[in-house]
């Protein structure tokens, strides 16, 4: 990796710290470019990995950041904490902050991320109802839950993996979800009813197919929640873990243009509509290659660092058994493999993902014959992965 050059004074201003924004940054560097970067974020830590915070909910905020405040020096890359973006205005290349600073800019990054939607309930503002967004919040709902009745309001990603991590700490806990089953929309059903299982076994309650039409509280706190189905669940807690919404609203008024929902639209070079300025992750409309270029939001770790991934699918192959916690899925559309997940399975989502950058399809009749304990052939023709082992 390079860093700044003496003399040359081309700025590049990256808004929001999370992985987007640090993965363009250290690119910029492994490419030598010689200007300025600097990195602006409203949270108080370095870029941090968000994805830890359901799994390991008291975790201390230095263990989970990506890089340590060295790295930033050596590269001299700039990072402004607790500095929000107010407006940009792209005809003077200038982004204004909440503490009346005024950067310049010759190219923008936009990677601002989502935030997470509150539920719009009577009683949503009551004391111990949470939100996870940052390592303070985690710490605050394990503090929160010990002994306690919680509440998940969710069945996606964050619902499910509190769940799993309050199973030996919480009295009772009892997941509210609109779908049918967890997973539904993100890992099918298949998943989705392999997981529920588990949870079961382990004492956790579902109410599915429901949702909640009100939080009642005594004394200013939590103490039931009200259901759709005219059901009460007693709570002390409730986490809300429904979804997010762009933090894009710095942006209204600007040239740069966002979609009905608020979403940047950029196109396959994460290119917005004005010139010099670009957008990335969670909070970015990109043309997916793999739908022929149809318009996409996606919030996942992974997509705000490498921008692809797979969309619906009509049929499912299952390597492996979900009762002993280990399966590689490989969900089929088309006769094709278009996207996998895996539980203790690694590395072979790495290895489908490898082949379809590649270029090179997974036919159903491949995934069919696969064998359970190889990967190998997953791998032909992607030289780059040629020293990876069996499982």
């Amino acid at each position: 990796m390079g860093a700044a050059v003496p003399g040359v004074t081309h700025t590049i201003l990256l808004l929001g710290g999370g992985a987007a924004s640090l993965i363009c940054a250290e690119i910029l560097r492994q490419e030598n470019f010689g200007g300025r970067i600097i990195l602006a974020t409203r949270d108080e830590l370095l870029p941090y990995d968000k994805t830890r915070l359901s799994k390991v909910m008291n975790v201390e905020s230095d263990t989970i950041l990506l890089r340590k405040r060295e790295f930033y020096h050596q590269y001299d890359i700039e990072v402004w904490l607790r500095k929000e973006a107010l407006s940009v205005d792209t005809d003077k290349k200038t982004v204004t902050f909440d503490d009346g600073l005024v950067q310049s800019y010759d190219q923008l990054l936009i990677s601002t991320g989502c935030r997470a939607k509150p539920l719009d309930v009577p009683g949503m503002n009551l004391d111990n109802v949470k939100m996870l967004e940052t390592p303070e919040d985690a710490r605050k709902i394990h503090e929160a839950c010990i002994g306690t009745n919680v509440a998940l309001v969710g069945t996606s990603f964050v619902g499910m993996e509190i769940a799993s991590y309050l199973i030996d700490k919480a009295s009772s806990i009892t997941v509210i979800g609109s779908s049918e089953l967890p997973y539904q929309n993100n890992l099918g059903s298949e998943i989705g009813r392999a997981i529920m299982k588990i949870l079961l076994e382990k004492n956790v309650k579902f109410h599915m197919s429901d949702h909640v039409t009100e939080i009642k509280g005594v004394d200013g706190k939590v103490k039931e929640v009200m259901l759709r189905s005219g059901k009460i669940v007693p709570a002390d807690i409730v986490v809300v873990g429904i979804g997010s919404k762009p933090n894009s609203e710095f942006l209204q008024g600007s040239k740069i243009q966002m979609d009905p929902k608020n979403f940047v639209t950029v196109d396959k070079y994460m290119r917005t509509n004005v010139p010099g300025v670009f957008c990335a992750g969670d909070v970015a409309t990109f043309p997916l290659a793999m739908a022929k270029d149809r318009m996409v939001n996606i919030g996942h770790w992974q997509m705000a660092q490498a921008h692809g991934c797979g969309e619906g699918y009509t049929d499912i192959v299952i390597k492996g058994k979900f009762e002993d916690m280990k399966f590689l899925a490989l969900y089929i559309k088309d006769d094709e493999v278009v996207a996998a997940a895996s539980l203790n399975f690694d590395p072979a989502v790495s290895a489908v993902a490898e082949r379809l950058v590649a270029g090179k399809a997974i036919t159903k009749k491949e995934a069919d014959t696969l064998p359970v304990n190889s990967i190998r052939s997953l791998y032909t023709g992607v030289s780059d992965f040629q020293g990876l082992y069996l499982l």
